[in-house]
């Protein structure tokens, strides 16, 4: 497998850069994956993706310092004649994704891996600005359900690892959506549902992860309040169906 192939994002609205970042990191596995190019980063950008509607895309492109052979996908008017590909708003991710493959792909190679036109939450509607939290002690289970929720617009985002951190931000922030596992280092997972729901202001959905994949476990989160389980190993289509239960999202 070759490696990340990095690449400079310059403007973009918050909304943009979390799905550029989703669409990055699911790209990992495939036979051409993308990472964010940073001034710290060991090699040089191979690719610039360009909002041409932001104030620094014309910095950039000015520059005396911008590479030559650097490749350019430019989105909004004006793009300069080398660019490969330009797109306007609104965005459908996927057609990034393939323009991008497009330039890196040798010939007679397809490239096959995650297909993100099948991929509902790629290309949903954005909703309404929302406030979550996700609760886990695993850091590849929070940074999954992250990457899922970014996907859907969702981009107010908070990390807890214990009940007892959940439990302190949830009090002091309100939540509209809580996402928590049942396995914590410090409390019972119902036990601190319980202590959820009794907050004030009512917190707006609270679902939980397991494990368990049985109809007790569907019927223990119904009976403590819960609007679903997501279960483990995670489907994409089940996040999306749970989270469509509850958000309405168009287009899904």
């Amino acid at each position: 497998m070759r490696p990340s192939i990095y690449v400079k994002v310059v403007g973009f609205r918050d909304v943009e850069r979390h799905a550029i970042n989703t669409l990055f990191r699911l790209s990992v596995g495939r036979p051409i994956s993308y990472g964010l190019w940073t001034p710290d980063a060991p090699v040089p950008p191979q690719l610039a993706l360009i909002d041409l509607d932001a104030y620094e895309a014309g910095l950039e492109l000015a520059s005396p310092g911008l590479d030559p052979g650097l490749k350019l996908i430019c989105v909004g008017p004006e793009a300069p004649p080398h660019a490969h590909h330009v797109f306007e708003r609104p965005l459908y991710w996927p057609d990034v994704v393939k323009a991008m493959d497009a330039i890196f792909v040798e010939p007679k190679e397809t490239v096959r891996g995650s297909d993100f036109s099948q991929d509902p939450l790629v290309h949903a509607a954005p909703p309404p600005t929302r406030v979550c939290l996700l609760v886990d002690p695993s850091r590849e289970d929070r940074m999954y359900l992250r990457a899922r929720l970014a996907l859907a617009g969702q981009t107010k985002v908070d990390d807890a690892t214990t009940g007892s951190e959940a439990i302190e931000m949830a009090r002091a922030q309100h939540y509209d959506l809580i996402i928590t596992s049942l396995k914590l280092p410090d409390i019972e997972g119902w036990a601190l549902i319980r202590k959820l729901m009794a907050l004030e202001p009512a917190i707006g959905s609270v679902i939980v992860t397991s494990s368990d994949r049985s109809w007790h476990m569907h019927e223990a989160a119904q009976l403590n309040g819960c609007h679903g389980v997501i279960e483990k190993p995670y489907d994409p289509s089940q996040i999306v169906d749970v989270l469509q239960s509850i958000w309405r999202l168009p287009g899904v």
